[in-house]
């Protein structure tokens, strides 16, 4: 049999492995895509005299205590913010109906008070039966023993990978290195490198950038006053992975609660500023300093490759989709180049070459 075959056979297999080892693989793949994001850290410890275990031990330190402080601090209030957020919905449907809906029907003649009763019930019940619908899944997986147990032990398992993963991650590159065929070696190598650069653009520099702009959009609404700053920074930072889409969500949403609290053109104006000094830092300092000139993924590669994994791994799909799609992305722009250097692409090349020969 070709060996093209037995690789083939090789790629089905573990596609196949995949599907059947989804749940179980989560904190392996996890603890990988954590080790990965961590190792430039731990490098630069080492460089600052630590050894590998104590510059992996500082790591951990690090991201224990970044955890720590979301926990303690920004998730209570941010829960407590979406709270608040809950009771002013009324608020917003009564100004709705009581002022845009008429001038609506006055300038298109739409009657939209009664989409908008029923828009509000529906929101409204469902608001109310979250809570019910939370506690019975909880108590459901709570009477679910051993599925409780397996998850439990899933998330305990994702630190221990990496910690393990991580204190070896130079170790492993050099093996699989040494185990590939000496023919392949130098475009393995070359390949690898350029999956490298895409991943640690995007995975890396965009998490930086996400958590910068978050930082940035927070701080100025909540200097402003404006309700709601915190969260709305937040889901902005988290919304700027696909680029402008943060800018627009959290610009949208800062101004419609800017005006039901202020009621004034200058606290608009001042909602615009804060993100238009954020989208300058991103553009002017952001941008290059984190992201340079690699090329990262693009926003529609980003969302198909996240839907496309959860729908056929669940969220182990979820992990593996930005790696997957970076890799294929190198492959596909490899195939390209070759494409275009054959004589397939272009035909006055085979005709040079027959020229040229003796």
């Amino acid at each position: 049999m070709r060996r093209e075959w037995w690789i083939l056979i090789g790629a089905v297999a573990l596609i196949w492995l995949l599907f059947q080892l989804e749940t179980m693989l989560m904190p392996f793949i996890a603890g990988m895509i954590l080790a990965y994001l961590s190792d430039p850290l731990a490098n630069r410890l080492q460089r600052m005299g630590l050894s590998r275990t104590l510059a992996v031990c500082g790591v951990f330190l690090i991201l224990t205590l970044v955890l720590g402080v979301a926990l303690l601090v920004l998730i209570p209030l941010a829960a407590q913010q979406v709270r608040q957020f809950g009771m002013m919905v009324p608020g917003i449907f009564a100004w709705v109906e009581t002022v845009l809906a008429p001038q609506i029907r006055g300038w298109t003649g739409l009657d939209v008070a009664a989409d908008l009763d029923d828009l509000q019930q529906t929101l409204a019940e469902h608001w109310q039966d979250a809570g019910g619908y939370l506690a019975q899944f909880l108590g459901q997986v709570g009477r679910s023993g051993a599925a409780f147990l397996a998850w439990v032990t899933y998330f305990a398992l994702i630190p221990v990978v990496t910690f393990y993963l991580l204190l070896d991650w130079d170790r492993l590159l050099v093996n699989l290195r040494n185990m590939l065929p000496r023919r392949w070696e130098p475009d393995a190598v070359r390949l690898t490198k350029r999956c490298d650069e895409v991943l640690s653009a995007f995975l890396r520099g965009q998490l930086l950038v996400m958590l910068t702009l978050g930082a940035i959009y927070a701080i100025g609404l909540t200097l402003m006053g404006v309700r709601f700053g915190l969260l709305i920074g937040m889901v902005a930072g988290l919304a700027s992975i696909v680029p402008f889409l943060g800018f627009i969500v959290g610009i949208s949403v800062a101004l419609i609660v800017a005006f039901f609290q202020f009621g004034t053109l200058l606290a608009l104006l001042g909602v615009v500023i804060v993100f238009t000094v954020g989208q300058i830092i991103e553009s002017v300092l952001l941008q290059p300093k984190l992201l340079g000139d690699r090329i990262g993924l693009h926003p529609v590669a980003v969302i198909f490759s996240v839907l496309a994994g959860g729908n056929l791994f669940g969220f182990t799909g979820v992990l593996l989709a930005l790696p997957a799609a970076a890799v294929i992305m190198v492959l596909l722009r490899e195939l390209n180049e070759r494409y275009k250097r054959s004589t397939l692409y272009d035909d006055e090349k085979s005709g040079r070459s027959d020229e040229e020969s003796p």
